[in-house]
Formats: structure tokens, C-alpha cells, sequence
């Protein structure tokens, strides 16, 4: 018989020479919804490195703003990213406000806020809902899903549009909202606050799922700082930071709201972020119908614009439902932007991919990834 040192030495020896492979985790494979490669490379069954490639669709964006005009443009932000297309028009026309240095309605701001809320909400929803398939719970899918599927009936009540709301308006708003949406928005926003706890309940009593979330994806606050890291990822490592409380926009200093923090830099802590979020938007969304109804009915909505914009810069940022979303406008007094530049908050967020599973076993990488609520249509611009 062999002596325990032989055997030891030998087993020393076979992980020494053990061989690494590269595994691409997509765009072949469902998980990236074929417009990223995420490169693992494997020991075992242990992520040792990790290559992020993203670039696979390309519209160029940013060059076909500069050969619109800027209502025209309205429509192209809104697919900047699907799920979060009332935010990504709020912030355009934000930033050509800010270049022609006009103040819009009271009416109009609290209306913008709600838009947004609403928006953070169907975005955190369809975010919960891929979660639930990526960690094989294909009822959290169906019930975020139809959660979502009432606010989205909300967008049609205030517009008429579903995801491509074409809503927000240099100066203000499209339309004003009525006294029916007010009403089915109060019901809206009351049964769900009841409702998503059943969603929360079913995850949280999943030992499968939350052995899958905790302790994977960490990240510490040096790292979301060197990386750019923005939003809900950064706010569960603890960095306490929103646009909307510490750089507000329109009428975010006048609402009433928290923003939910949580140190332990995991899958879990971002997710639990994103569930209070939910419960934060609803609060907001409740104090805007007030304010708007207090206002009243014969109140401007929206203010009109010239169609030129001075020649100079003008740059805006505000909290998207993944993070940090910035436009950079240099107007050259014309009709149409001589350059209009925008940063992503997945563009960056996704960069983060190494870290994130660099030390997780392969069969982790999809959870910890949809932790980071990626929407790659996002990063193309």
C-alpha cells in the first residue's frame, strides 16, 4: 500500500497539471440572448478568468441623432433600451432643456417622475421575472409577468403606447392624465404592494434560490468605484448614492422616499435592492397623483420650444433602473445636434463580469449575472 504522503504528492500533482478550458457562455447560448460573449475560463467546474465581449448589434445610435431633428430624436430614444424607454426620453429632453435653458410646468415634472416610477417598475419586473428562469423557477416568471403586464396597462392609459411610449416632450409632456388614470394608477400601485409579496415569499422560502444568491457575485466598493459600477449593483455593496436624492431632477427633491443600501456586496444584496425599490417607486407614484391632482386640471402640461438650439454643451444625468444614465449634447445653433453622446449604465455595469465570477462554479455564472439586470440592447448606441 501506498503511504499517505505518496498520496498526497500525487493528488498535489494532478491539480498542478489539471487543464483549463474556455467555455463561451453565449452568444450561442440563451442566457445572452445572442448579443454578448461571456468567455469563461474553467477549472473544473471553477471560473479562474473570465473575457466580456459585447458589440454584436450595431445601429449606430449616436450618429443618426446628428442627422434629425431634435423632436425627431424623441422616438429613437425610447429603444435605446425597451424596458426602459419613458426614462431614456425624459433624459434627452432634459438635456436639450438644459441647452435651451428653459424651466418646464410644475405639472409636467411630477408627471415625468410618475412616468419614470412607472417604468422602474415594468424594468425591475421583467428583471425579476428572467430570474426566476435563470435559477429554474418558471413561476416567478409567470407572476412577475403579469405584475408588470398592470403597469403596462398603465403606460396605455397615460399615452397609448406600451414599451415605445414616445411620451416625455422637449418642454414638458405629450398629454396631461385624467381623472380615470389617477384612479386606475391608485389601484394599480395598492394591489401590488400587497400582491409582489407573494413573488418575494416564494423566493425567499427557496432554499435553492437563496443558496444561489448569497455568498456569489461579491463585489466591494473599491471595485464598483474602479469599475464605474452604477445603480442597484453599486447600492448593494454598500455605496449609498442616487441621482434622484443627491443630484435631483425635475421634482426629486420634493418627494418623500429612501433608498435602500445593503453592505454585503452579493447576488442577494442586489436583489433584495431591487425589491425595495419596487416598494420605493410605488410610494413615489402614489405622492405624484397628489401633487398633480393638487395642482389641477387647467394647469400647463408642456411649454413650447424653439426649434433651434443655441450653439453650446449641455450635459444631464439621471438614475435609470440599472444605474447612472448621462447624456452629453453639443448644439452648434441648428435644428439638429451637432454631437449627442450617451452613456449606459450597462455598458459599464456589464464590464464588471470578471469580477463577478471570477471563484464561482460555472452552474452560478447565469445567476450572477442576472443580478446585474443586463439588457445588451442598452450598451448599443
Amino acid at each position: 500500500m501506498m503511504s499517505r504522503d505518496v498520496i498526497d504528492i500525487k493528488a498535489e500533482t494532478s491539480e498542478l497539471h489539471t487543464d483549463k478550458m474556455w467555455v463561451i457562455m453565449g452568444p450561442q447560448h440563451p442566457f445572452s440572448h445572442g448579443l454578448w460573449t461571456l468567455k469563461a475560463r474553467l477549472d473544473g467546474e471553477i471560473v479562474v478568468d473570465a473575457e466580456p465581449i459585447i458589440g454584436y448589434l450595431h445601429r449606430g445610435w449616436e450618429k443618426e441623432c446628428e442627422n434629425r431633428t431634435y423632436p425627431k430624436i424623441i422616438p429613437m430614444a425610447d429603444r435605446l433600451c425597451y424596458a426602459a424607454s419613458m426614462t431614456y426620453t425624459h433624459l434627452y429632453c432634459m438635456t436639450v432643456e438644459k441647452a435651451l435653458g428653459i424651466d418646464i410646468p410644475e405639472k409636467a415634472k411630477y408627471i415625468r417622475i410618475m412616468a419614470d416610477e412607472i417604468c422602474r417598475i415594468q424594468s425591475h419586473l421583467m428583471w425579476l421575472a428572467a430570474v426566476g428562469t435563470d435559477l429554474g423557477n418558471l413561476t416567478v416568471f409567470l407572476w412577475a409577468m403579469r405584475e408588470r403586464e398592470f403597469f403596462m396597462d398603465l403606460n396605455v392609459r397615460m399615452c397609448g403606447a406600451r414599451m415605445t411610449t414616445n411620451f416625455p416632450r422637449i418642454g414638458g409632456v405629450r398629454n396631461d392624465i385624467d381623472d380615470e388614470f389617477a384612479m386606475f394608477a391608485s389601484r394599480c400601485v395598492e394591489r401590488f404592494e400587497k400582491a409582489i409579496w407573494d413573488i418575494i415569499a416564494m423566493i425567499d422560502d427557496s432554499s435553492v434560490f437563496v443558496s444561489r444568491m448569497k455568498g456569489t457575485g461579491i463585489l466591494s466598493r473599491e471595485q464598483c468605484a474602479n469599475l464605474g459600477i452604477t445603480g442597484p449593483a453599486m447600492r448593494g455593496t454598500g455605496v449609498d448614492f442616487d441621482v434622484r436624492r443627491d443630484d435631483p431632477y425635475d421634482n426629486y427633491d420634493k418627494m418623500d422616499f429612501e433608498v435602500p443600501v445593503l453592505k454585503e456586496g452579493d447576488s442577494y444584496a442586489r436583489y433584495m435592492v431591487r425589491i425595495e425599490e419596487l416598494f420605493q417607486s410605488c410610494k413615489i407614484i402614489k405622492q405624484c397623483l397628489q401633487k398633480v391632482k393638487a395642482i389641477g386640471r387647467n394647469a400647463p402640461y408642456r411649454l413650447k420650444v424653439p426649434s433651434k438650439v443655441p450653439a453650446g454643451r449641455a450635459f444631464v444625468r439621471m438614475e435609470d433602473p440599472r444605474g447612472e444614465s448621462m447624456m452629453y449634447l453639443i448644439s452648434d445653433g441648428t435644428d439638429k445636434p451637432y454631437r449627442l453622446k450617451v452613456r449606459s449604465p450597462i455598458f459599464v455595469n456589464v464590464s464588471a463580469a470578471k469580477p463577478l465570477v471570477l471563484g464561482s462554479r460555472i452552474a452560478d455564472v447565469p445567476a450572477v449575472m442576472a443580478m446585474i439586470d443586463m439588457c445588451l440592447g442598452e450598451t448599443d448606441r
